[in-house]
């Protein structure tokens, strides 16, 4: 589990394909500190786990699933990505619940600098729009961002100073494609919705009408 706040942009140093699968060797000296193997690490969104570990640098390994629903698979040898280390008991939780669990992937399309932020529009697949509602949390390559406004294929978030630095979002450009993940509890609500887990309009679903003598509610 991470929170979307990135620690530091790292660098790939090697990728090596392997058939049905890839591994990712990148350089972070902030996250390899105590990072040790068998640890999750978020890659531009994605939770991977690291293998080995070496001068500042992990190497994990990516499967066909993972190269199939994310942009990992585009990544060459001296690709900047966002690095995250998995949040413990203790973090501060700064951003929101962050799987690394990629739903699917958007695409840059409009920029629009202010004098000190900027305004980025992306467009998603058609099936997470119903996901993606107006000041809610989205994940955009591993950054958890407050959605600003949604549109009919696509949503915009506010970039601050802090994030165009220390993130690759800061100079990536029109076309650029990014990892994303919606909020889990959307998910979860529609899927107990859907199996009627959750009724709707029942005096059975409102805590409070179970709580309350009968008559007393406005």
């Amino acid at each position: 589990m991470f929170t979307g706040i990135v620690e530091e942009i790292g660098t790939v140093v090697a990728v090596q394909e392997q058939g049905d699968c890839q591994r990712l060797t990148v350089r972070g000296p902030t996250v390899t500190s105590d990072l040790r193997s068998g640890d999750s690490i978020s890659v531009n969104g994605v939770c991977l786990t690291a293998t080995e570990l070496a001068d500042g640098t992990f190497t994990a390994d990516v499967m066909a699933e993972t190269l199939r629903r994310s942009t990992l698979g585009r990544l060459e040898v001296g690709a900047r990505v966002n690095l995250e280390r998995a949040a413990t008991l203790s973090s501060r939780l700064g951003g929101h619940l962050v799987q690394g669990h990629v739903d699917g992937v958007g695409t840059i399309v409009a920029r629009e600098p202010g004098e000190h932020w900027e305004t980025v529009e992306l467009i998603l697949p058609a099936g997470l729009t119903r996901y993606v509602v107006e000041k809610g949390s989205i994940t955009v390559d591993g950054i958890s961002l407050t959605v600003a406004s949604v549109g009919p294929a696509g949503f915009t978030v506010g970039l601050i100073p802090a994030t165009l630095r220390g993130t690759t979002l800061g100079d990536a450009p029109l076309g650029h494609r990014v990892n994303l993940e919606v909020d889990v509890v959307a998910k979860y609500v529609e899927r107990l919705l859907a199996s009627g887990a959750l009724p709707v309009g029942t005096a059975g679903s409102d805590p409070v009408a179970r709580l309350e003598p009968a008559g007393e509610r406005a």
